[in-house]
């Protein structure tokens, strides 16, 4: 646990008792803080007594008389599409709002980081997709090298759950733009931007919004070196935005097309992976052989690690070593079964148009098991992502609705995993793929996209 440092003696005020709320809590009162907490939930009464603290209803007027700050739960909405009423009374009363990532951040030093040889180092990494892929691969390659680090954010354990960081570690940080969006303190050694695709543009009014939500990783804070994917034009403005001219190497540019000039550039083409820098090739990897990475949207993702690793001093065949040891991420192309020839893969996780396209993308001959609860911009990004589709089983509420969009598609409606599954295997040929990708969020059947794809995983294991 890492304690919130200046705080003590203040009353401050919790909205939300989930996760990060709890740990939240607990971080304040460690720091000396008088902590009061609302949450309109079921069960949030017996919450806040195991946690030893007042449920107070935020909402009503005067709630932030003698309030020092107000720290709300990333998935509670602050601005769009409407903002929280608790949030709304505390922008009324003059109230600062805050979230744990901003605690975070202002607490993370210490005194004792003076008799440190190396101080603690975090690396950020946000993005629209593979940001989990990304920070879980640079942990791992940390952790193959021997190097102390910690897993935190939107993957793994809460920010302020971590143990304080001993003398040389790292610190990786998944973060979403729910997180960056209203952070108060963002200030990481090294900040990575994975790629921008629509997503979540109701919570940001708007793809401006949500770039804007990602963007104050790189400005509130200035990080000591910037990791930029590139192969989107919001890439490429903040790559250039960040960057004094073609040469500045706090900037390194990640691509899935070759790249080239003075700068420091890490890009994947062909499965094969290229250092280049101040004009030369200093290093290259076969991402082919890599089992944990199939496809070009992993590649980039082993770009995105590589080029943060390397800003840490880490040689580029000690990288590689460790990348044939991922064992990848549940839910993220993860194989689950092989039988008969043929075999089956839960990327749970693509819940939108992009990431599924992408999965796609990574394999031959796909028994595309789609469907769910749609998000903003419909099917559309999917023409010409199916070519490698044989056949679509279609899953949720809507199925039937959902089928008729894909177009140049053979679709079946399913309806339920059981049956998308059993039918899927049923038509599978050797040397196939069944692939659940569904481009849609899991909330009309599941309760999050990992339940979705644990009982994937189920039905599998009884063919």
């Amino acid at each position: 646990m890492i304690p919130v440092r200046g705080v003590a003696g203040q009353r401050i005020a919790v909205l939300g008792l989930g996760r990060s709320g709890r740990a939240a809590v607990i971080a304040l009162q460690e720091g000396g803080a008088e902590v009061v907490v609302w949450d309109d939930g079921p069960d949030a009464e017996r919450r806040a007594a195991e946690l030893g603290v007042a449920l107070q209803d935020l909402t009503k007027p005067g709630a932030f008389h003698g309030v020092a700050m107000l720290i709300t739960s990333p998935g509670i909405p602050h601005l769009y599409p409407a903002p929280h009423p608790a949030i709304a009374r505390a922008w009324d009363e003059g109230c600062p709002v805050d979230n744990d990532i901003g605690l975070f951040f202002r607490s993370l030093a210490s005194g004792e980081w003076d008799d440190f040889d190396q101080p603690p180092r975090v690396i950020a990494v946000t993005g629209s997709n593979g940001k989990s892929t990304t920070a879980a691969l640079i942990h791992h390659i940390l952790e193959h090298v021997g190097r102390p680090c910690q897993l935190a954010g939107n993957i793994g354990r809460g920010v302020l759950d971590i143990e304080p960081p001993h003398d040389g570690e790292v610190i990786v940080l998944e973060l979403s733009s729910y997180q960056t969006e209203l952070a108060r303190a963002l200030t990481p050694d090294v900040a990575v931007f994975t790629n921008l695709t629509p997503d979540h543009l109701d919570r940001h009014g708007g793809p401006g919004g949500y770039f804007a939500a990602k963007r104050r990783l790189f400005a509130e804070g200035g990080p000591d070196r910037a990791v930029v994917g590139v192969d989107e034009p919001e890439g490429r403005y903040l790559a250039n935005q960040l960057a004094t001219g073609p040469a500045d190497d706090r900037v390194i540019r990640v691509a899935t097309a070759k790249l080239s000039g003075e700068g420091w550039f890490v890009f994947a083409r062909k499965g094969f992976l290229t250092e280049w820098r101040k004009g030369r090739q200093v290093g290259a990897i076969d991402l082919r052989a890599v089992s944990g990475l199939p496809g070009q949207h992993n590649h980039q993702n082993a770009c995105a690690a590589y080029a943060a690793c390397r800003t840490l001093g880490l040689a580029p065949r000690v990288i590689e070593k460790a990348l044939h040891t991922f064992p990848g991420l549940p839910h993220r192309s993860q194989l689950i079964a092989e039988i008969g020839g043929v075999r089956y893969v839960n990327d749970s996780k693509a819940t939108n148009v992009d990431s599924a396209a992408q999965a796609l993308a990574a394999f031959d001959r796909v028994r595309w098991i789609c469907g769910g609860l749609e998000k903003d911009g419909g099917l559309a990004a999917l023409e010409g992502a199916t070519g490698s589709v044989i056949k679509a089983y279609v899953i949720g509420r809507e199925a039937a609705d959902f089928a008729m969009r894909l177009t140049g598609v053979e679709a079946e409606v399913c309806t339920d995993m059981a049956t998308a599954v059993a039918r899927a295997a049923a038509e599978a040929a050797p040397g196939e793929v069944v692939l659940l990708a569904p481009a849609a969020a899991s909330f009309d059947q599941y309760d999050n996209f990992e339940r979705r794809g644990e009982d994937f995983a189920t039905q599998v294991e009884k063919l």
